[in-house]
């Protein structure tokens, strides 16, 4: 494989929108292209709240199978209980939709498909620390029940800290499509493990196979059975050994020992990341620290970096050109500034559209009362935005009175959340001990609107194999006793964050700490009884949100 030379301009890493493309997806505006596979293209988009995602939309074709409409929506569903450090987090999805969608966490790096094309052979090193990551990845997948199906350098992104797999698991929504009867095979020739290739049934070790064929290619420039025409790289998969000639011979163990034709011969993951570790090549430590990707690479990662910048809006009736003022009228630096206004709730998906509308009647009201009364009155106003909510509006006191979905015909108990929320220095409290039940471990409670929902809401608590999860951008603190204080949570959270919170550790009695990406919102939750993979969980949550 021969690298471009390394002072050749590299293509920039988003593509501009095509005439065909679509200029918004269920409430995404897409920014730019990120790419295109045989399952759709994936665009650039941002969260409401400015958060970069990738979004990915099904071919048309696809789109019009039943059949793989229904095994989408179950993937998908599958994949949102994917919470790996190296993984994708998925955030938002549309299976309902006439053509549906998936977005994802956008991860700011190359894929190592491009890596490899762009660059080269990686280095031994680099390689044994992306076997380890990905393999990390894998255990994260198959314990939520799901298998890739797909693992291939295409899906593969790299960023600054470490390897991120995509697409796990979305690949067995075609299986079903008749269109793999006609052209469309659903994994890569080069990557498939022989049970594959013979249309057996995919298991957690044909994953492991595929993450053999991936290392071998990164570590040698080519796939271990060639890149020859379909059917020759699938006949060398089940019938002949890889071609290793071109690798590293201290990674040819750990590749033969993936690539065995038997699925049962192939090692588990916990096995690769710990022969990993002790490879002369790591020094028997995997860190993702500076230096570990070649410096050429590690400078291709600023292309994904630095986003589209967006445009500013075209001026509205409610922005109007700025008129001259009037010398003895204090200018806009001369008056005071508004006082905070109480943080929206996250709106879902059910609940945009209500948000909008009232926050655009408030905006109005404002705007008219500033002209009908001049600048003084509508500084006042500003100031005491606060009055001009309506206590009543169940949009904005969603926090205090919560349910659980109808199916589980029960209600959390407030038990003092109805009382007016105190307040501590540069923070509010939206909701206090809110006592919430998770019916199950198909529920996760939404942190910011204090509600338990079996969609995956932007800031979450859920639970799975013996613990609960948060975001992977989330820390937590686990106090050593007692239910903590919000000064306690902030000193915690400073020097003894964590990211594990076993069932083991929390049982009823205890407490623990959970603060959002970006600082502003920490909760603070009370186990009320041992907790469970199944049955239902009953928790106290207490919502601080930083103001300044």
């Amino acid at each position: 494989m021969t690298a471009p030379r390394f002072d050749t301009p590299m293509p920039s890493a988003f593509q501009e929108l095509a005439p065909d493309d679509p200029s918004e997806v269920g409430g995404y505006r897409l920014r730019a292209r990120l790419g295109a596979g045989g399952m759709g293209r994936v665009y650039l988009a941002h969260t409401p709240g400015g958060r970069p995602v990738a979004l990915k939309v099904v071919r048309p074709e696809l789109a019009e199978d039943p059949e793989f409409r229904h095994r989408f929506a179950q993937e998908v569903a599958s994949a949102r209980r994917i919470h790996g450090l190296y993984t994708a987090q998925v955030v938002d999805s549309g299976t309902d939709a006439t053509t549906p969608w998936l977005a994802t966490t956008y991860v700011p790096g190359p894929s190592l498909q491009q890596v490899v094309h762009r660059h080269g052979p990686l280095p031994e090193r680099t390689v044994l620390l992306l076997l380890a990551g990905i393999a990390e990845a894998l255990q994260a997948i198959h314990a939520a029940g799901v298998v890739h199906r797909d693992l291939k350098p295409g899906n593969v992104l790299i960023a600054a800290d470490g390897p991120r797999v995509i697409d796990f698991g979305i690949a067995r929504a075609a299986d079903a499509s008749p269109l793999t009867g006609t052209g469309l095979r659903i994994g890569s020739p080069g990557f498939m493990a022989p049970e594959q290739a013979l249309g057996l049934p995919a298991t957690a070790a044909t994953d492991v196979f595929a993450l053999g064929a991936l290392i071998a290619c990164t570590g040698s420039g080519m796939p271990p059975f060639g890149d020859g025409p379909e059917p020759i790289s699938l006949y060398r998969a089940v019938h002949e050994e890889p071609d290793l000639s071109h690798l590293p011979y201290g990674l040819h163990e750990l590749v033969r020992y993936c690539l065995a034709k038997n699925p049962e011969d192939r090692p588990g993951t916990a096995w690769l990341i710990e022969a990993a570790r002790r490879h002369p090549a790591t020094g028997g430590e995997l860190r993702f620290s500076d230096g570990w990707l070649p410096q050429q690479v590690g400078s291709e990662l600023h292309r994904h970096t630095d986003l589209p910048t967006t445009p500013a809006p075209p001026a509205t009736v409610l922005d109007p050109a700025p008129a001259p003022v009037p010398a003895d009228v204090p200018t806009a630096r001369a008056m005071p500034a508004p006082a905070p206004t109480r943080p929206e709730p996250a709106p879902t998906t059910g609940r945009r559209a209500a948000t909008t509308t009232r926050r655009s009647a408030r905006t109005a009201l404002l705007t008219t009362a500033a002209l009908l009364t001049g600048a003084a009155a509508a500084a006042f106003l500003l100031l005491n935005a606060d009055y001009l909510d309506d206590p009543g509006d169940p949009g904005d006191q969603d926090t205090t009175a919560t349910s659980l979905p109808s199916s589980t015909g029960t209600t959390p108990t407030p038990s003092s959340a109805s009382s007016r929320p105190t307040t501590t220095p540069d923070y509010t409290v939206p909701y206090t001990n809110l006592e919430l039940t998770s019916p199950d471990s198909d529920y996760e409670i939404d942190l910011r609107t204090g509600k338990v929902s079996r969609e995956t809401p932007a800031w979450y608590l859920g639970r799975e194999t013996g613990e609960f999860y948060i975001p992977d951008d989330s820390t937590a603190y686990i106090p050593p006793a007692g239910t903590p204080t919000l000064p306690d949570c902030l000193k915690g959270l400073d020097t003894q964050p964590t990211s594990a919170l076993p069932f083991t550790t929390l049982r009823a009695g205890r407490s623990f700490c959970v603060r959002a990406y970006g600082g502003r919102d920490i909760a603070i939750i009370r186990i009320l009884n041992n907790p469970s993979d199944d049955g239902p969980v009953k928790l106290s949550v207490t919502y601080y949100h930083r103001t300044t």
